[in-house]
């Protein structure tokens, strides 16, 4: 039993050699781990937080870029309303430009045409009375001869009176 409790102890309480030996292998895997391990883990971790604070930096950069193309949309947007409005404006003025002229012109085209109805009646109003002038005159010149006829049925006085014709006929 004595044998069996030796060994136990041993468990518990370490040989110096082997605590040496532990201690040498540690600082040498230590030092290995630290010069092939450690540096490149840390340099990946630096890379990774340069990575990460890149990433923000660019992400507050498009956040700053989306704010500033949000603002000249809307100022775009402002712009087009207000041509829009302009341009409607200028719809307005021009169809109101080209309905004032569109009635002007019809006003003169009226008054024109009320003026050669007028010319036109005037023009027949004189044709009617030159026509009515004719027609009392031929009427006037009918009686007159037949007046004439009766009266100077005497032959004396008709050649008398167609001598007097003549002459003056003949002056003229």
């Amino acid at each position: 039993m004595t044998t069996l409790l030796l060994a136990d102890l041993n468990v518990i309480k370490p040989d110096p050699g082997l605590i040496l030996w532990t201690s040498i292998v540690f600082i040498i895997v230590y030092f290995l781990l630290a010069r092939f391990a450690f540096r490149p883990i840390q340099d990946a971790l630096k890379k990774r937080e340069r990575d990460i604070q890149s990433s923000l930096d660019e992400a507050k950069k498009a956040r700053e870029e989306m704010a500033n193309l949000k603002a000249e949309n809307e100022e775009l947007l402002k712009q087009a309303q207000g041509e829009r409005s302009k341009i409607l404006r200028e719809a307005n003025e021009a169809k109101e430009a080209i309905v004032n002229e569109a009635k002007n012109k019809a006003k003169e085209e009226a008054r024109k045409i009320v003026n050669s109805a007028k010319e036109e009646i005037e023009n027949m109003k004189k044709e009617a009375l030159v026509d009515l002038k004719n027609q009392v005159g031929s009427m006037a010149i009918d009686i007159a001869g037949k007046i004439m006829r009766k009266e100077l049925a005497k032959s004396g006085e008709q050649d008398q009176y167609t001598k007097k014709l003549i002459d003056e006929i003949k002056f003229n």
